[in-house]
């Protein structure tokens, strides 16, 4: 079989079907990414092939790193050129990584390039991506049009200005671009110089002091409620487990104004402050009927030297092993308890939560609302063909396939909606080769409900202005 043709991953003719007839002409609802409002407002022409795929890619920097590239070609001072070759040097140690797909997807999708990336492919492919970035429709704003991208979910800083939100609201663009509000800078009470640094721009940005709790508080809803004004349908925590502890407003109230007069917090203080966080969000949240999402497991930034030379958020973080379920259960017990747990998504990043991520959901449920507590879609190390597959899998096991809310890029490219067509490929495969075995039957009318369901109409639901 060629590589990466019409029927790439779909292994029967159901799957073919299923997905070139229902799946593929979908629009594409991305309810949470980490793209740039400010690049879709101003509708980014990007400057080459560097900028707008390698220059905030994660995933090829730790490929690059594991292939022994050196940082300079990575994240450092050579020319886009140069990474973009470096890159190129790489594809072909990255056989069986889900990188190989998504690069070979990408450049076709983008460029209608179907030659393989390689060093002796590398300069032709530069030269003609960079002619059509440079005059073809591939900006910011032509790029959600030509994938009929319908929602875009941007991740937020409360203390972000929601400028750039404001004019792609008022822009008319067709696809809708809302925020998403993610207080995590909140939680860092253990280190007083950042989060009373981040308090100053919160206070600036909602127009009150919170260097106080009360002034903390107020700020944080008044934020709240400024997201909700350009369109806001969601908040996110990025947190490696809930924690299961109990925190009063009283104790909340001393952790942070210690840590605004200086004192660090203790460990367990910090568990402490961010489990009360979270509860206050999401009972702001059910209030306005918004969906609060939890991505859980991530150990950051693990590498003392790669952290003092690059920062955060430099493909450094990995997989963690916190236990998730005492924290989890306790969240939304107390939610549940009191009336206020409104819509909630679920992720996990190691495949060994996969089953409490996968039942957890169905003993809080309301028998009201279809899919209101959700474990959503394989994220970051795990939104590969295995890691999907096994997430698609254990959910028809454990939950409702037909309520699932579906995929996201959780990406920072633009070039990365392609991920869609690849995990609707792997939707339609799973369940064309159900039919192909005699595990479902072939009735065409539930079949294609069930794919249009996953692949758009629940996400396009849960997400409706």
């Amino acid at each position: 079989m060629p590589f990466c043709d019409a029927d790439f991953l779909l292994s029967v003719p159901a799957a073919s079907d299923l997905f070139h007839r229902v799946a593929a002409p979908l629009p594409i609802v991305d309810y949470h990414s980490h793209l740039s409002p400010r690049d879709i407002a101003e509708d980014r022409r990007f400057e080459d092939l560097h900028a707008v795929w390698l220059a905030g890619d994660h995933y090829k920097w730790r490929a690059m790193r594991a292939d022994g590239v050196c940082e300079d070609l990575i994240t450092g001072a050579a020319t886009g050129l140069e990474k973009f070759r470096a890159w190129a040097a790489t594809v072909p140690h990255t056989l069986r990584n889900p990188l190989f797909h998504w690069t070979h997807l990408e450049l076709r999708r983008y460029f209608g390039i179907d030659e393989l990336l390689e060093p002796a492919s590398a300069d032709r492919i530069w030269h003609e991506a960079n002619r059509l970035l440079a005059t073809g429709d591939l900006t910011a704003r032509g790029i959600l049009r030509r994938f009929q991208v319908e929602l875009v979910g941007t991740t937020d800083d409360p203390a972000d200005t929601l400028e750039w939100h404001e004019r792609i609201a008022a822009s008319g663009l067709a696809t809708r671009v809302v925020p998403t509000f993610r207080p995590d800078a909140a939680l860092k009470v253990r280190d007083p110089e950042k989060v009373q640094a981040w308090a100053r721009r919160l206070a600036d940005a909602a127009g009150i002091g919170a260097d106080t709790f009360p002034g903390f508080v107020t700020a944080l809803e008044r934020r709240h409620a400024d997201f909700a004004a350009v369109g806001c349908r969601a908040t996110d925590h990025g947190l490696e487990r809930l924690p299961d502890v109990e925190c009063c407003e009283r104790e909340a109230a001393r952790i942070w104004e210690r840590a605004m007069a200086g004192t660090p917090a203790t460990g367990a203080e910090a568990d402490s402050f961010s489990a009360w966080l979270v509860l206050h969000v999401a009972r702001l949240n059910h209030a306005r009927g918004w969906v609060t999402q939890m991505h859980l497991g991530p150990v950051r930034d693990p590498n003392p030297p790669l952290m003092k030379r690059l920062g955060a958020d430099a493909g450094c973080d990995t997989i963690g092993d916190a236990r998730q379920g005492p924290g989890l259960v306790r969240f939304l017990a107390t939610l549940a308890g009191e009336g206020t747990l409104g819509h909630t998504i679920l992720y996990n990043i190691n495949p060994a939560d996969n089953a409490l991520f996968a039942g957890l959901p169905g003993s809080f449920q309301d028998g009201v609302t279809a899919g209101k507590i959700q474990w959503g879609s394989a994220w970051w190390f795990l939104d590969q063909e295995r890691g999907m597959r096994a997430q698609l899998n254990m959910l028809s096991d454990l939950g409702l396939l037909a309520r699932f809310i579906g995929m996201v890029t959780d990406s920072r490219s633009f070039l990365s909606f392609p991920r869609h067509e690849y995990f609707r490929r792997i939707v339609c495969d799973l369940v064309g080769g159900d039919v192909a075995s005699g595990r479902l039957p072939d009735r065409r009318d539930w079949l294609d409900s069930l794919v249009t369901s996953v692949c758009h109409d629940n996400a396009a639901t849960t997400f409706a202005a």
